[in-house]
């Protein structure tokens, strides 16, 4: 009951997601009400600054409630105050919120921003996006790559299908042979966003199991063999979305379990919805399924450490928006523009492994070293 507690609190509360170690707290900016734009700082120029002045800078995130989009908000505030930059901060109100994203990038090319820094929602803001370019701004996506690519000037995120297909690999190794009745835990189910499809192909790859388009989530064979690990029989449950929170991750486990099946292993998009299904399955009686994830906050560490979470595959959102912010401030005092990494279409900011259950062959760190990385509230 207490690790339950740990786990609902921790997971769902946005805190103040601050590493000691790597960020410190700007007064350049505040983070903003869901759906809203705060205003550039008392004493700011509404004007997107020059060389010699402040420059104004737009961080448009998904929504201002779950714990990843706060630390990236924080990290942005950091390289503000030390690059002397005006940010401005925007949010959906909800994951999924097209239109939250296109009124906040309207707004900034209004204010005469130079830059924005969004992580969409889907791809309804993608024409708001280039009317910003055609207007001058750069614009660089942060997390969640758009469809196409060129979409931005530039993506800084995690490589999504890297982190599940690490989950994937670790979880065909826990099975031990064994027959895997898999629950896929996504994140919508009426719209296309790389994120989702990246995690969900990546941990099936990971898992030996053959994906056909792998842009879309749910047309593999339902039932099969998987290669991972010893390799064994598998069959893929469901296909249901959490909308990357906690509560719609407990339904959709709950709506998974409806259908009676042993299921013994489950994909998460991210950490709350891992929260969620962790929830539904203790509130079932149902023990020892092994639970993935995505994320590599601390409360999503902290649930490696005491069980709850099998793996989760660590990203780096202050990294994210520090580097986003510096990039602007500098191509807006004439630097050069950032490039993408190699073989890639988008700049890699790194993934890591974190599970005390370690895999001969596959390179983690423990939830101890996790926690020592962690973005949010300790």
């Amino acid at each position: 009951m207490q690790r339950r507690s740990l786990r609902s609190r921790k997971a769902l509360l946005p805190l103040a997601l601050l590493s000691a170690a790597t960020l410190m707290l700007g007064a350049c900016g505040q983070s903003a009400d869901p759906g809203t734009a705060s205003s550039a700082p008392a004493g700011s120029s509404s004007s997107g600054g020059s060389a010699d002045g402040p420059v104004a800078v737009t961080l448009i995130t998904k929504d201002s409630l779950n714990p990843f989009w706060i630390a990236m908000q924080n990290g942005a505030k950091q390289a503000a105050s030390a690059n002397d930059v005006n940010l401005t901060i925007a949010a959906g109100k909800a994951d999924g919120d097209e239109d939250g994203q296109v009124k906040a990038i309207e707004a900034a090319v209004a204010r005469g921003d130079k830059g924005i820094l969004i992580a969409l929602n889907g791809p309804g803001v993608n024409p708001a996006v280039e009317n910003a370019r055609n207007a001058g701004l750069y614009v660089i996506a942060l997390d969640t790559p758009p469809e196409p690519a060129d979409t931005v000037d530039i993506t800084f995120a995690t490589d999504n299908f890297k982190a599940g297909e690490a989950i994937g690999k670790w979880a065909a190794a826990q099975l031990d042979g064994k027959k895997a009745t898999i629950a896929l835990l996504d994140a919508f189910n009426d719209k296309v966003i790389s994120v989702d499809y990246n995690r969900d192909q990546g941990f099936l790859t990971g898992m030996g199991i053959d994906t056909k388009d792998p842009k879309k989530n749910g047309d593999e064979d339902k039932t099969g063999k998987y290669t991972g690990g010893k390799g064994g029989d598998y069959e893929i449950v469901c296909n249901e979305p959490t909308g990357g929170n906690q509560d719609k991750g407990k339904t959709a486990m709950e709506n998974c379990l409806s259908t009676g099946k042993a299921i013994n292993v489950v994909y998460t998009l991210n950490e709350p919805g891992a929260a969620g299904a962790a929830d539904a399955l203790d509130d079932a009686g149902k023990k020892g399924a092994i639970i993935t994830s995505v994320d590599g906050g601390c409360a999503g560490v902290e649930n490696v450490k005491n069980g709850t979470i099998g793996a989760t595959a660590q990203q780096y959102p202050l990294k994210m928006a520090q580097l986003g912010v510096e990039a602007i401030a500098k191509i807006a005092r004439g630097g050069e523009k950032p490039a993408v990494t190699p073989g890639l279409d988008f700049f890699d900011t790194g993934v890591a492994l974190v599970t005390d259950k370690k895999v001969d062959g596959l390179d983690s760190i423990t939830s101890d070293e996790g926690l020592k990385l962690c973005w949010g509230n300790k």
